[in-house]
């Protein structure tokens, strides 16, 4: 993994806490998958590179397993609630 990946994720583990959850008002159109669009909306930071390291399947989507498995490996908070 890139160092710049780690950074931008590290920046998401520090300043998004709780709001990764795909339950969260994060989820704009509530369709269960947080988009870069809706990750920006929150951290504009997050580049598309980093994003990209978090969507490990690739359909442009972080879903809640996505999530639980960043999240287990440290690399997103937990979900509050």
């Amino acid at each position: 993994m890139k160092p710049q990946y780690l950074i931008g994720i590290s920046i998401a583990a520090l300043t998004l806490p709780g709001v990764l959850s795909a339950q969260s008002s994060t989820d704009a159109n509530g369709d269960g998958v947080l988009t870069i669009e809706e990750i920006q909306a929150v951290l504009p930071d997050v580049d598309a590179d980093t994003f990209s390291a978090m969507d490990a399947n690739g359909d442009g989507a972080l879903d809640a397993d996505e999530v639980a498995v960043a999240q287990e490996a440290g690399l997103l908070p937990p979900s509050n609630g």
